[in-house]
C-alpha cells in the first residue's frame, strides 16, 4: 500500500468533503461545521477544575522526548526552544513536558532528559530551568499563569532503553515476549534482561526520587507513564510473569500501586497522573487491552477504576507502542524510516482513538481524560476537537508531533484567527525518522530552525541512501 492509496486530509476542500469521507469509511467521528473563538463561548475555551486547580482551557500538549539533551540528561537550546513553544502555544495543561528517565540507565536515547549518575541536583537544576523558561514564554504571549497545570514525565524505556547508543538497544523487559523479542534481537534464553523484582523494588525509590525532585522544582504534578510498550506498560500486560509483579492482574498493577502511593505519602501536594496506552495491538498474543485479536477495554478500565481509587484522576490515553506499531498510535500518511506503508486509511486510526478515550470516559465518568490521536486531523482538528469536548467524549484535546511545526495553534484557534496552513503538520514523520538515525527530533519540513539547520543535509542524505 503506497502512501497515495488514501486521499490527503488536504484535499478534503470543507467540512463538507471531509465528512464525506468519513461516511465512505463507516468512522462515527464527532465534526462541528464552524470553531469558536473564546469570546464565542467556545467548549475549547472553557475553564476545568481538577484537585483544586482550576486549569484555564481545554487544550494539553502532550510530553516530548527530543533527543536533544546532553549526554549527562540535562536540557540544551533546542530543549528550552521547544519548551518555550509549550509555553507560547495558549495551551493550559502541559502534560509531562518531556519523558523524564528515573535513572540514567533508563533511557531510550543518549540524550534524553534524566537522573544520570545519581546527580539529583543536576537533573534537578534542568527541570527547574525548562519549567522557568515555559512559565516565561506563557506570561509574555497569554499573561496569567495561574491557570496554567504543568507536570514532568516519569518514564523507564525498559525493552527499548539506548542509554549510551542511539544505534544499540540495552533491553530490560519484564517478560519474554514471543513476537516482540526476535523483532528486537532479544533471545528467547536470555534471562539477563529481565528486571528481578528487587530491581522492580529499586526501581520504584528512583521513581519516588524523581517525583521528590520534580515537586522541588515546582512542576504541580508528576506523570507515572504506563504507555508505548515502555517498562511499567509492558508490566501490565506480564501475564507470563512470575512473582509479585506479574500473573494477575493484582501483581501486574503493583508497580503502579507502589509509586503512586509512595508519592502521595512523601509527595504531599503533589498531583498525579498516568498516560496510559489504553490497549495493544500485536496480533495472535495477548495484550493489555487486547485479546490477541480485538480490543478488549474490561482491563484498562478496571485499571482506571483503582487509579481514581489511589487519587489520580488525569488520565491521558493513548495506545500501542511507536516502535512495533505506530500506525495505530501516531496515523500519518507518511511513514518513518523504520516504519511502514499505512495499512488502513489513517482516519481510521484516529477514530479508533478517540472514540476509545469516549468509551472510557463513559465507564469512568469522575475521571478527568486527555485524548491523543489529533494530528492528523490536520485543517480540521479544531473541527473535531471542538466537537469532542462539547459532546463529552473527552475533557481535554492532546496535541503531540503538530506542536513542533505549530505550537500555537490552540491561541489562534482561541483567538479565532484560523489556522496558518502552511505550519500544519502533514505527518510526514521526519520528527521520528531523525532520532531513529541518531539525530534530535524537530519538525524539518515546517520549520525554519530545523529546515536551514546542518542537521536537514544530514537527514536528506541519510534517507536517500537508507
Amino acid at each position: 500500500m503506497t502512501d497515495n492509496a488514501y486521499p490527503k486530509i488536504a484535499s478534503l476542500k470543507n467540512v463538507a468533503a471531509f465528512r464525506a469521507r468519513l461516511s465512505l469509511l463507516s468512522l462515527d467521528l464527532p465534526c462541528d461545521d464552524s470553531v469558536l473563538s473564546a469570546g464565542e463561548n467556545s467548549p475549547l475555551a472553557q475553564s476545568l477544575e481538577v484537585n483544586g486547580f482550576k486549569i484555564g482551557n481545554r487544550w494539553c500538549i502532550h510530553p516530548m522526548e527530543g533527543w536533544d539533551g546532553t549526554a549527562t540528561g540535562e536540557p540544551t537550546e533546542k530543549t528550552r526552544r521547544r519548551w518555550q513553544h509549550f509555553g507560547e502555544s495558549g495551551a493550559k495543561f502541559i502534560w509531562g513536558g518531556e519523558a523524564f528517565a528515573v535513572t540514567g540507565a533508563g533511557r531510550a536515547n543518549p540524550n534524553q532528559l534524566a537522573i544520570v549518575d545519581n546527580n539529583v541536583e543536576r537533573a534537578e537544576n534542568g527541570a527547574r530551568n525548562l519549567l522557568q523558561t515555559l512559565l516565561n514564554a506563557h506570561r509574555a504571549a497569554v499573561g496569567a499563569v495561574d491557570d496554567l497545570l504543568i507536570g514532568l514525565q516519569l518514564t523507564h524505556s525498559g525493552r527499548f532503553c539506548k542509554p549510551t547508543d542511539h544505534k544499540k538497544l540495552a533491553p530490560r523487559i519484564a517478560y519474554h515476549h514471543p513476537t516482540l523479542d526476535p523483532k528486537f534481537g532479544i533471545r528467547s534464553d536470555d534471562s539477563a534482561v529481565i528486571v528481578t523484582d528487587d530491581e522492580i523494588d529499586h526501581l520504584i525509590d528512583d521513581y519516588v526520587k524523581a517525583a521528590r525532585l520534580a515537586q522541588r522544582a515546582g512542576f504541580h504534578f508528576v506523570d507515572v507513564k504506563h504507555c508505548h510498550g515502555y517498562f511499567a506498560h509492558e508490566l501490565l500486560s506480564a501475564f507470563t510473569r512470575p512473582g509479585k509483579f506479574g500473573g494477575s492482574f493484582e501483581n501486574r498493577t503493583r508497580f503502579a500501586r507502589e509509586i503512586i502511593g509512595r508519592i502521595r505519602s512523601e509527595c504531599p501536594g503533589l498531583i498525579v497522573g498516568v498516560r496510559l496506552s489504553a490497549f495493544d495491538m500485536v496480533p495472535g498474543h495477548r495484550g493489555f487491552g487486547w485479546n490477541g485479536t480485538d480490543i478488549d477495554l474490561a482491563e484498562p478500565i478496571q485499571f482506571i477504576r483503582l487509579l481514581e481509587s489511589l487519587g489520580v484522576r488525569l488520565i491521558n490515553v493513548t495506545c500501542g507502542s511507536p516502535y512495533y506499531n505506530p500506525h495505530i498510535q501516531r496515523p500519518a500518511i507518511f511513514p518513518p524510516s523504520d516504519g511502514y506503508a499505512p495499512p488502513e486509511d489513517p482516519l481510521v486510526g484516529v477514530a479508533r482513538q478517540i472514540d476509545m478515550t469516549r468509551k472510557l470516559k463513559q465507564a469512568c465518568p469522575n475521571s478527568i481524560f486527555v485524548g491523543s490521536g489529533y494530528t492528523y486531523l490536520q485543517e480540521y482538528l479544531p473541527h473535531v476537537a471542538q466537537a469532542a469536548v462539547r459532546q463529552g467524549w473527552t475533557d481535554f484535546v492532546g496535541l503531540g508531533r503538530l506542536v513542533l511545526s505549530y505550537w500555537n495553534l490552540p491561541a489562534d484557534t482561541l483567538a479565532g484567527r484560523g489556522l496558518q496552513a502552511k505550519r500544519i503538520c502533514r505527518t510526514f514523520s521526519d520528527c521520528t525518522t531523525a532520532p531513529r538515525m541518531g539525530m534530535v527530533s524537530g519538525c524539518y519540513p515546517l520549520d525554519d530552525y530545523y529546515k536551514k539547520s546542518p542537521e536537514h543535509i544530514q537527514l536528506k542524505e541519510k534517507k536517500r541512501i537508507g
